[in-house]
């Protein structure tokens, strides 16, 4: 064969030879299987977001009062109706609860209302499934007069009916005393007088009514923060079901007739 026949067919070799080159460069690279007895990285898994500002409605299991109660004491509640998102429950009735106590307040001699803080910080589903909660109370049925002001503390009543009351009672007492020492007008407005002054004493030396949330007070919450749950451990069908615990009698304020 000619020359030339030769060295055309080099030269088509080498050229097709830097193709191939070329061809497997371009190639992405694939990812190396794992090593024997190594696993696969887990993919990440779904979450479901339960968006700030949900309310939950919560049962009280221990009382709490703030004659006894101290910051980081434990408050221990459960919730009493199912909360459904994209017609899936997220958290069924019955879950649990737990939160502490910021702040207690006892109510002052001569002005101040009682007043407790409550933080609420864990979730517990009925599978055992354990995530961090923020909620703060919105309203609260004690049986009794206690309020709940917008940043979720917990205040007393007032009772400033049975102050007035108080001054009455002893007014009049001190009146008829008066009158029947002295058999004189006079004598029935000093009682008075001194009567008033007496009662007003006994309310500025004893205390206002504390604040109290007896076991099976109802709570509403409203989360304060998205809660993320995990998607694989939110498989619920039943709405669930919380325990039966007897809601708190209904109570009148007391205040406290002795200075301490």
């Amino acid at each position: 064969m000619p020359k030339p026949f030769y060295r055309w067919l080099a030269v088509a070799l080498v050229s097709l030879s830097f193709a191939v080159a070329i061809s497997f460069a371009q190639q992405p690279e694939t990812a190396a299987p794992p090593a024997a007895g190594q696993a696969a990285e887990p993919k990440a898994s779904e979450k479901i977001v339960v968006p700030a500002g949900t309310r939950l409605a919560l049962i009280l299991h221990n009382s709490i009062s703030t004659r006894q109660a101290r910051p980081g004491m434990a408050v221990y509640l459960e919730t009493i109706f199912p909360v459904v998102q994209d017609d899936r429950i997220v958290i069924p009735a019955g879950s649990y609860v737990r939160g502490e106590i910021v702040e207690s307040k006892r109510p002052g001699r001569v002005s101040g209302r009682a007043e407790l803080m409550l933080r609420l910080n864990t979730l517990i589903l009925p599978n055992g499934y354990v995530v961090d909660f923020n909620a703060v109370p919105e309203n609260a049925g004690t049986g009794g007069n206690e309020t709940v002001d917008p940043e979720g503390t917990v205040k007393g009543d007032t009772d400033k009916s049975s102050d007035v009351a108080t001054v009455a009672a002893t007014t009049t007492l001190g009146a008829g005393i008066g009158s029947v020492a002295t058999r004189s007008a006079k004598g029935a407005g000093i009682g008075a007088a001194a009567g008033a002054g007496a009662g007003l004493l006994a309310v500025l030396l004893s205390r206002g009514p504390e604040a109290e949330l007896p076991r099976g007070s109802t709570i509403d919450v409203t989360l304060d923060r998205p809660l993320y749950l995990d998607a694989e451990k939110i498989q619920f069908t039943d709405p669930g079901k919380a325990s039966l615990l007897p809601g708190p009698d209904n109570r009148q304020p007391q205040r406290r007739r002795f200075p301490y």
